[in-house]
C-alpha cells in the first residue's frame, strides 16, 4: 500500500487511510474507472466473564459505487444475546430471592455474589441505508436511514451530513445531524420508576409502551498537514429525551445502620422477593458534550492512528477516551495492527449503592454499574492478508477488562468489605472479509 512520490497528496492519504481499514482502496478513488459493488462482512463474538453476557453478531456492510462519485450502502447486523446481567442488587451475605422481569417467577442468588439476572435472552436485527451524492465540485452529501428492532426495543433513525472541501482538497468541513425514534416495551411491562419490586403476578405498578428521542450534531473539520499526516477535529452535541430508565434494573433499600438490604416477606401463598428493592428513576432528560481529534500519520507502508475523546454530560459524568492503532505491514499482502483503548469516567449524581429506607427517596436513583465510576482497557491484535483473488481478510482478538471504585464513605456498615464495583473481563474475537470491487 505504499505511496510511489508521483501520487499526490490526497490519494497518499487515501492510501494511509485505506491501510488502517484493511488495505481496500476505498470505493470513491476507484468510482470513475470500476462502478460496482464492495462487500464488507464479519463474525463477531463477544463474551463476557462469569457466564455473563455472550453476543454472537453476523453483519454485511454493501456498497455500490456509480460515476461521478456517487455510491449508496446498505447494512445488515443481527446480534444473537443470552447470559447473565447484573440487576443492580447489593451484594448480601446471605441468599437473595428477586422477582423475574416478566413478574410470573422468581430466581435466587448465592450469598456474596453479584445479582444476575439470568433470564436475558435476546436477538436483535439492524438495517441501514445510506447514499452519498457530491452535488458540485467541492459539495458533498449524504443522507442516510437505519432501524433496530429487539423483543422490546425498536428504533428508527435519519441521519444527514454536507462536506466542504477547501485549500485544493486538502482540507475538508462538514456538518452532520441524526435523529433516532426509540420505543421500549419491556417484558412484563415497563415499571413506574422507584416502585417496589412486587410479588409474582403482582402487575399493579407497570404502565405502558415508553419512547424516547435523541438529536445529535456534529461540526468538524479534517486537514492535511502533509503527505504523510493527516488530522481531524469534531465537536459533539447529543440531547435524549423521554423515557432514560433501564427498566430492568433495581435499587436495593438497605438499613440506616447496618447496611444490610431490608428483608421482606412475600405475601402468604406468593413467592416474590426476599428484601425490599425498588426500581430505578433516571431524570427524563440528558444533554452531552464531547470533543474528538484523530491523527493518522503514515511512515512507510507503516500507519500510526491516534485519537481522543473528552465527554461531559449534565448527569455529572465526564469520559476521557485514548484510542491507539498501529498497522505493520508483513510482506506485500499481510500486516499486523496492535490496539489499545484506554476508557474512563466518573459516576452520575445519582448513582447509589442503595438507598436508605428510612429516608425519603430522592427524585432520581439508579445502581447501575455503568453509571458508575470506573477506568476499562481493551488491548488486541488485528492481522490482515490479501487473498490470491484480491480480496481482503481479517481476524481480531481483543481482551476487555472494566475496573471501578466506590469511595469508603459511599460504604455503611457490613458494605464495608463486602460490596464492590462489579467489575468485569471480556473477549472479543472477530472475522473479516471483504470482497467485490
Amino acid at each position: 500500500m505504499a505511496a510511489t512520490k508521483g501520487q499526490s497528496i490526497s490519494v497518499s492519504l487515501a492510501s494511509a487511510t485505506c491501510a488502517l481499514l484493511g488495505g481496500v482502496t476505498p470505493a470513491a478513488v476507484q468510482a470513475q474507472e470500476e462502478p460496482g459493488w464492495d462487500f464488507n462482512t464479519s463474525l463477531l463474538y463477544y463474551g463476557e466473564d462469569a457466564d455473563r453476557v455472550q453476543d454472537l453478531s453476523i453483519s454485511v456492510l454493501a456498497t455500490r459505487t456509480f460515476m461521478d462519485d456517487r455510491a449508496l450502502t446498505m447494512g445488515l447486523t443481527v446480534d444473537a444475546l443470552t447470559g447473565a446481567t447484573p440487576n443492580g442488587g447489593q451484594y448480601q451475605a446471605v441468599p437473595q430471592t428477586f422477582t423475574s422481569p416478566s413478574g410470573n417467577a422468581v430466581f435466587t442468588v448465592p450469598a456474596g455474589t453479584l445479582a444476575l439476572d439470568d433470564s436475558f435472552r435476546d436477538t436483535r436485527v439492524a438495517v441501514s441505508a445510506n447514499w452519498t451524492q457530491p452535488f458540485s465540485r467541492l459539495y458533498t452529501f449524504d443522507a442516510g436511514l437505519s432501524a433496530s428492532k429487539e423483543y422490546d426495543y425498536m428504533h428508527l433513525g435519519a441521519n444527514a451530513k454536507i462536506s466542504r472541501d477547501f485549500n485544493q482538497r486538502n482540507t475538508t468541513v462538514s456538518a452532520g445531524f441524526a435523529y433516532a425514534a426509540d420505543s421500549l416495551n419491556p417484558v412484563g411491562g415497563t415499571p413506574t420508576p422507584l416502585t417496589p419490586m412486587a410479588d409474582v403476578g403482582d402487575l399493579s405498578n407497570r404502565i405502558g409502551d415508553q419512547d424516547k428521542d435523541v438529536v445529535d450534531f456534529v461540526v468538524g473539520v479534517t486537514q492535511v498537514i502533509s503527505r504523510n499526516l493527516v488530522v481531524q477535529a469534531n465537536y459533539s452535541f447529543s440531547d435524549s429525551s423521554g423515557y432514560l430508565n433501564d427498566p430492568y434494573k433495581i435499587v436495593s433499600l438497605v438499613d440506616g445502620i447496618t447496611g444490610d438490604v431490608v428483608p421482606r416477606t412475600p405475601a402468604p401463598g406468593l413467592q416474590g422477593p426476599s428484601h425490599e428493592y425498588v426500581f430505578e428513576s433516571r431524570p427524563d432528560q440528558r444533554t452531552k458534550h464531547s470533543l474528538y481529534g484523530q491523527a493518522k500519520y503514515y511512515m512507510n507502508g507503516k500507519v500510526l492512528d491516534a485519537s481522543y475523546r473528552y465527554m461531559t454530560d449534565d448527569w455529572d459524568i465526564d469520559s476521557h477516551t485514548v484510542d491507539l492503532r498501529f498497522r505493520w505491514p508483513v510482506g506485500e499482502r499481510s500486516y499486523f495492527e496492535p490496539h489499545l483503548r484506554y476508557y474512563t469516567q466518573t459516576e452520575a449524581n445519582f448513582y447509589q449503592v442503595g438507598l436508605v429506607d428510612s429516608v425519603p427517596l430522592p427524585m432520581y436513583a439508579s445502581s447501575d454499574y455503568r453509571l458508575g465510576n470506573f477506568d476499562a482497557i481493551t488491548a488486541g491484535l488485528k492481522y490482515g492478508w490479501t487473498t490470491r483473488n484480491d480480496n481482503d481478510m481479517s481476524v481480531r482478538l481483543e481482551l476487555y477488562q472494566q475496573r471501578g471504585s466506590i469511595p469508603a464513605d459511599r460504604l455503611i456498615g457490613s458494605q464495608v468489605g463486602l460490596f464492590e464495583y462489579p467489575d468485569l473481563d471480556a473477549v472479543i474475537l472477530q472475522f473479516s472479509y471483504r470482497f467485490g470491487r
